[in-house]
């Protein structure tokens, strides 16, 4: 099971799976070969005991109402859990979100710890995860090495962090980056991140079960 799907982007073609979605309109952009999906929360999975090997949510915890009760739910369907999250004490080490959109950090911070989210599925080993510099995924952190991208207004839009801050906050960070990209600023002080091929940026992926 895929709690928090979306349209799809994270589950295995090689399993049998149903994804769990709130919104609608995430569910309507799911392709054609997606797995079934069905409209639900983490909280109130309509799915009896056990039905599930392994449950798994990617990067959705911090959007859920009631984290507590979402991962109690998820060990009541699933023998194995997986879940990839953040840690908060890390968060600032991305570049754009300490230099250019502080604002998001102080969003994560209503998130879950790591701890919190292994106390929830009683206990689980942390992994950590470093992001690739070409990455193929589009999330908030996959950019650490290919600034222009966060220009991208269609970059921007497939990151729920963007449509969570105020637009003009958003337009101003992407300026402020712009100018520094343009006066060269931005790689006298974030160069050296060029030659790097992996970045920890604190995503942690818990396992459990």
């Amino acid at each position: 099971m895929n709690v928090g799907a979306g349209t799809g982007s994270y589950e295995p073609p090689d399993r049998s799976v149903i994804a769990v979605e709130p919104s609608s309109t995430m569910l309507a952009q799911r392709g054609g070969g997606s797995a079934p999906a069905v409209q639900g929360v983490a909280e109130h999975l309509p799915f009896p005991d056990r039905t599930f090997d392994v449950a798994m949510g990617v990067l959705t915890v911090h959007h859920w109402g009631d984290v507590e009760r979402g991962l109690s739910e998820l060990r009541r369907v699933s023998t194995r859990q997986v879940v990839l999250t953040f840690d908060l004490a890390l968060q600032g080490s991305l570049w754009f979100a300490r230099e250019y959109l502080p604002e998001s950090i102080e969003l994560d911070a209503r998130a879950p710890t790591v701890a919190q989210i292994v106390a929830g599925l009683g206990g689980a080993r942390i992994v950590p995860v470093p992001v690739p510099h070409d990455c193929t995924d589009g999330f908030f952190g996959a950019y650490w090495r290919r600034p222009e991208a966060y220009l991208d207004p269609e970059v921007r839009a497939s990151i729920s962090t963007f449509s969570l801050i105020a637009p003009a906050i958003v337009d101003s960070a992407v300026q402020h980056l712009r100018e520094d990209l343009e006066s060269g600023a931005w790689h006298q002080r974030f160069g050296h991140l060029l030659d790097l091929d992996e970045l920890d940026e604190g995503y942690r992926l818990v396992v459990a079960g």
